[in-house]
């Protein structure tokens, strides 16, 4: 998934080798997860895979903020992070999880690529109004998800693209909220009780829908689980805070339309999952109204 509304520091003119690190982690990895997540569901179903990588992520972030010295957040500061994590994790990074089940991972994070135009239209309850540019992409890249639900993939699956539909919007407005209205703690601690909130609500959907993991489960599923909780949740997200940081913001979210071509190639060359050629042209019509809304923030 991605947010919006990003630091916009002056980069260097050339870009040093830690860069270059996190750029591949923010690419290479996140585009890898929405693949991982298909194969850990083979032993672990949707909220329950997800809430237990969550809370074992955050708890682990939690624990090396302590260790660091780190204040423990505030109530107020759990608050919001619950609420937060319940918007972006739990329907957010749940929803993600339910429509892989029966949608192929590339078409799913084809679809995800819509949420920094989502988030620009929730910024307009907050009074920031997006530019000529930005609108040209908003614009732009709902013509492609439009397209992108036409495709056979969705068309077989309405149970899946109602899924991702509402993931994508309660992430979007979790994004917004913590922006303007639910602030998190300083730094990684907010983002560690965001984690270990939201992966707690995501356990209380698994226990209300009944589900149950695969005993023994498989090693592929296993060690799928663990990639996502060590790469996808701390390495890839740490780079993707020193991005935010030190480079500039097009270059920061720039994976944004990264992802969505790894994640294809990996579906279709590693997994078999099929892509009609009018679902990438309408990935294609995504994209580029990504890049349009990306080019006003670089």
């Amino acid at each position: 998934m991605s947010t919006v509304s990003l630091p916009n520091p002056a980069g260097p003119s050339r870009l040093s080798p830690l860069i270059l690190a996190c750029l591949a982690a923010t690419w290479l990895v996140w585009g890898s997860t929405y693949l991982v997540i298909k194969y850990a569901l083979i032993s672990f179903p949707p909220f329950f895979q997800m809430g237990t990588r969550f809370v074992a992520a955050g708890a682990l972030l939690m624990a090396w903020t302590r260790w660091r010295g780190q204040p423990w957040p505030t109530w107020r500061e759990w608050r919001h992070a619950l609420i937060v994590g319940s918007l972006m994790l739990g329907g957010g990074m749940g929803g993600t999880a339910v429509a892989e089940e029966t949608v192929g991972s590339g078409l799913v994070v084809a679809f995800i690529a819509v949420v920094p135009m989502m988030i620009a239209l929730a910024n307009l309850a907050f009074g920031v109004r997006p530019g000529r540019l930005e609108l040209a992409g908003i614009c732009v890249g709902l013509v492609g998800v439009l397209m992108l639900t036409q495709g056979a993939g969705f068309q077989a699956s309405p149970r899946g693209l109602l899924a991702i539909t509402v993931a994508c919007v309660t992430w979007s407005i979790g994004s917004v909220l913590s922006q303007f209205r639910l602030p998190l703690a300083p730094g990684a601690t907010g983002f560690a009780s965001e984690m270990l909130c939201g992966g707690v609500v995501l356990l209380g959907l698994s226990a209300w829908a009944g589900e149950a993991p695969h005993r023994p489960p498989q090693p592929v599923a296993l060690a799928s689980w663990a990639y996502l909780v060590v790469f996808g949740s701390l390495i890839a997200f740490n780079a993707y805070m020193v991005l935010l940081a030190q480079a500039p913001a097009g270059l920061a979210s720039s994976y944004t339309f990264v992802n969505p071509v790894i994640a294809m190639l990996l579906g279709v060359a590693v997994a078999g999952e099929t892509v009609s050629s009018f679902e990438w042209m309408a990935v294609g019509v995504v994209l580029a109204g990504v890049v349009l809304l990306a080019a006003r923030r670089g």
